[in-house]
């Protein structure tokens, strides 16, 4: 019986044991099939479309589906599926939702708290297992094995049992407890690294992408290839080479562009030993021996050298496969106006590099989290490397206000994460202010600090600053500098200069106003009043009190201040200012302005004039010389003295026209005094000797702080600068797609060898192209999800929408503008939009290579070959490409010296203007 009763009990217990192993083995397998469940779920939630918000859907609109698993009428969750224990807490993040109520959210916490502890348990016990093998051999990094997905849904499980009977905790226990789990995640991350650092104390690991450098390295000779030749100055190198060497001398210059570029070459050129001396006269003149050619087009080599692979790098950060992103490089490799502008002193390559790289740091910025210290570096990288783009052109600002779109579209989304408090967002749209404003505004002002610190001689620019900044510059203008009285008196002499805009000064002459105009209109027969854009000594005038008869400054000089009546009398001819109601003559709504001369007939002088001091708040309300702004007002008739831009005609020397204007509150009636002295002689004769022998060498500067400077600066580059006449070269906005006309950059003297700045007209058509059918999906796409279709997973909608939103607004932003501007346009204006043109070409060519593999493998025998041929023909285009590139190579380079054949061979389109010498055959 003992025998039987123990061999029963240890079959018994056999039994047991296999019935617990059984047990096991289900357990486990039901536990592998609900995180398989888990998985397909979240799989699920992925690809459903964040903008498609289905969060209150009825049990009734999908009864067909859910009514053979489920009698249940609640609501769905937002991935269509039944809120169960298992995926109710896995729906979604949106703060629209049902789950992510007020009342749901305690509940949630405590359920994503278990999770993360029973998953802190099972990764710490995959480290101990992992550190204790590492002391025997160099093991890779463990995994989470099937072993531990048992205790972790067991505990899921239960803490799932327990929120659920906790579920009216309040919100501030979760935040704590999520606090709690964040701080142990940390610290067992810590710990977990620091063990790892220990262990790989010595090891150091390198990386490197071929891609990256092989895109570099083939781009980087073809920029660099022959880089000095033509040894000749090209294009717009003849305004950059100026002004680089005005920074090499110090001396002041004035470009409507902000000064970046030119200081990154001039800085370069510095170590060559470039002193700045050669003048660019015109385009095609040769270099002297001494002008270091290599190193002035460097720098524009290595950016040109660089932007292949950048644009690689971006489109990687865009979600981009690799060889898609390596054909961007190449693309941008292959086109030949892209070569072309990176081998000359010209601004382009430097702005395309700055942008790109913002653009690049910004989309890795906005998967960073919030506060760490790759979100501060990328987010600090992006920022200045935009402002850098601005402060080489300043339609890099453009590339800006593209990032600025993409931040403000990221914040909108995060509104909708119901996992982020409202500190949280507001930390999120503060810290993006600082960095993407403060940063940018830093740099634009550093770069000007420098550009005014540096050029502080004068040039052949400052004039067309006002009085006081001139007097700011060593070497400015005549007496304006040095030994020159501050307060304007009875018997000073002056000249008046026309403040803001053209620079000219108050000047009269000896010459009258014809008896009759051409349109048969008369005049006063006066002496003339003009505006004139020299130095001069007809731009004297003395200041005469009413009520005195002498010119000489006494012993008590008498001050002129505001509101004070006063006479204007011309130094050399000794008239004074006049003005009557009598039509001036180019602008006849005005009065004119002349000096009287007695003809003895019933016309009486109109002499008086009032002075008005525009700025006495900051410089009092005495008359001082070069910063004091004035109104003169012509006392008998309320009129202003103004400009009026109009030219004279022959009569007038073609001289400006000065009127006397009603409208009083007008920026050419503004005035200011700029080279002043004491009248010292009441002999007429002696006052002429002295005005025609005046010293006009300056000696000493005057101060002027960097914020008068600055906006003075900007003022006159934003409003002021100098309009390019129409080119015969120039081009409307609406020919630069399909490549409709070009600029010739250089030709040389004995032969057809040329310079010509053209595109691969194969990629810029497929460009165009591709911009099409991107527009045409977008539209399909956006219809198709309205009514509910999904056509694409969630990864590659999200792709799609990445594309559009720096690709293709991109492209829009930097081209639409261009329609908006009135002013000289050039074929080189368009290439910050093309770089995002070819952008978005190589995510059309990858989605079309996805939409072929979903829609077409698998699909029948006819079919299966679709993707094969698609990306045969792709293969063939490239080299495609590649013949373009070469068969242009001689346009770009201008080292081959062409025949005439040779060169209309290469005029594929009727619009392109190739150059021929004037004793070349054609045929």
């Amino acid at each position: 019986m003992s025998s039987n009763g123990s061999g029963g009990t240890t079959v018994q217990r056999r039994k047991t044991t296999r019935s617990k192993s059984k047990q096991q083995q289900q357990q486990q397998q039901q536990q592998q099939q609900s995180n398989v469940a888990e998985n397909l779920i979240e799989n699920q939630n992925a690809s459903n479309e964040q903008n498609e918000r289905l969060h209150f859907r009825s049990r009734s609109a999908t009864s067909a589906t859910t009514s053979v698993t489920c009698n249940s009428t609640s609501p769905l969750c937002c991935n269509g599926m039944l809120p169960t224990t298992s995926n109710m807490f896995d729906c979604c993040r949106d703060i629209n939702c049902h789950l992510n109520t007020p009342l749901a959210l305690p509940l949630r916490g405590s359920v994503e708290h278990s999770r993360r502890s029973s998953s802190r348990q099972s990764f710490l016990s995959d480290v101990s297992k992992s550190t204790s093998a590492s002391t025997l051999a160099a093991t890779p990094t463990p995994t989470p094995t099937a072993s531990s997905a048992a205790p972790t849904s067991v505990a899921s499980k239960k803490s799932l049992s327990r929120s659920s009977s906790s579920g009216s905790r309040d919100n501030d226990d979760v935040h704590n407890a999520k606090k709690r789990a964040a701080n142990a995640d940390s610290a067992m991350i810590n710990t977990t690294s620091a063990a790892a650092a220990s262990t790989d104390q010595f090891t150091v690991s390198l990386h490197i992408d071929l891609f990256t450098w092989g895109l570099f390295l083939l781009a980087f000779f073809t920029r660099f290839y022959k880089l000095a030749t033509p040894p000749n100055v090209v294009f717009d190198e003849l305004h950059y080479g100026k002004y680089i060497a005005h920074y090499m001398r110090n001396i002041f210059f004035f470009d409507q562009h902000p000064p970046l570029g030119k200081q990154l070459i001039a800085g370069l050129v510095s170590f060559a030993g470039y002193d700045g001396n050669y003048t660019f006269p015109r385009i095609g003149a040769a270099y002297a021996s001494n002008v270091p050619i290599f190193w002035l087009r460097f720098l524009p080599a290595l950016c040109g050298s660089l932007l292949a692979p950048v644009v690689y790098k971006l489109l990687l950060e865009a979600k981009m496969r690799r060889w898609t992103a390596a054909l961007g490089g190449l693309l941008i490799i292959l086109d030949n106006s892209l070569l072309t502008q990176s081998r000359f002193i010209l601004m382009e390559s430097m702005l395309l590099l700055a942008s790109t790289v913002g653009i690049t740091c910004l989309l890795r910025f906005q998967r960073c989290s919030l506060g760490s210290l790759t979100w501060i570096s990328t987010g600090a990288a992006a920022a200045f490397s935009l402002a850098c783009a601005g402060c080489v052109k300043y339609v890099g600002f453009l590339a800006l206000a593209l990032a600025g779109y993409l931040l403000c579209r990221h914040l909108w989304n995060l509104l909708y994460d119901a996992t982020l408090s409202t500190r949280q967002l507001w930390m999120h749209f503060l810290g993006r202010l600082l960095l993407f404003v403060g940063i940018p505004l830093a740099v634009y002002l550093g770069i000007f600090y420098i550009h005014l610190r540096t050029l502080h001689k004068a040039g052949p620019h400052d004039s067309i600053m006002t009085s006081a900044f001139q007097a700011s510059l060593d070497g400015g203008l005549a007496s304006i500098t040095q030994g020159q009285p501050l307060a304007v008196v009875h018997g000073s002499q002056i000249t008046l200069r026309h403040t803001h805009g053209r620079t000219c000064w108050l000047h009269s002459h000896a010459a009258v106003y014809p008896v009759r105009y051409k349109d048969q209109r008369g005049s006063s027969h006066q002496q003339q009043v003009t505006c004139y854009s020299f130095k001069d000594v007809n731009n004297w005038w003395i200041v005469k009190k009413p009520d005195r008869d002498d010119l000489v400054v006494g012993e008590k000089p008498v001050a002129i201040r505001h509101g004070d009546i006063i006479q204007l009398v011309h130094g050399i001819t000794s008239r004074g200012l006049n003005s009557h109601d009598v039509a001036a003559p180019m602008t006849p709504q005005c009065q004119e302005v002349s000096c009287y001369i007695d003809y003895e007939i019933k016309m009486e002088g109109e002499l008086l004039w009032r002075v008005e001091i525009l700025n006495r708040q900051t410089e009092g309300n005495r008359w001082h010389a070069i910063k004091s702004e004035i109104r003169l007002i012509h006392v008998s008739t309320g009129a202003a003295l103004r400009f009026s831009g109009r030219q004279l005609p022959n009569w007038g020397f073609n001289q400006h026209e000065v009127v006397a204007d009603r409208e009083q509150n007008h920026q050419d009636a503004i005035w200011n005094v700029e080279e002043h002295r004491y009248t010292k002689t009441q002999d007429q004769r002696e006052r002429e000797r002295q005005l025609l022998s005046a010293e006009m060498i300056p000696t000493k500067r005057t101060k002027l702080t960097f914020w008068a400077k600055l906006l003075e600066l900007q003022t006159k580059m934003f409003w002021h600068a100098k309009q390019v006449q129409s080119h015969m070269y120039s081009s409307q906005p609406y020919e630069w797609p399909l490549l409709d006309k070009g600029i010739a950059y250089w030709l040389d003297a004995k032969s057809n060898a040329q310079i010509y700045l053209l595109g691969n007209v194969l990629i810029w058509y497929t460009a165009s192209i591709g911009l099409l059918i991107y527009s045409a999906l977008l539209v399909f796409y956006a219809i198709r999800r309205r009514r509910l279709c999904f056509d694409l997973t969630g990864s590659e909608w999200q792709r799609f929408l990445i594309a559009g939103d720096t690709f293709y607004v991109g492209y829009l932003v930097h081209y639409l503008p261009y329609f908006f501007v009135d002013r000289t346009l050039f074929l080189h204006n368009y290439l910050p939009a093309f770089v995002f043109k070819i952008l978005l070409l190589c995510y059309v060519v990858e989605h079309l290579d996805y939409l072929l593999r979903r829609y077409c493998s698998g699909r029948g025998a006819g079919l299966q070959h679709v993707v094969r041929i698609y990306r045969l023909s792709l293969i063939l285009w490239l080299l495609a490409v590649c013949f373009v590139f070469v068969k242009f190579l001689p346009l770009s380079y201008g080292s081959k010296k062409m025949t005439a054949k040779e060169v209309t061979s290469l005029r594929w389109k009727d619009t392109w203007d190739f150059i021929l010498q004037k004793n070349s055959v054609l045929h």
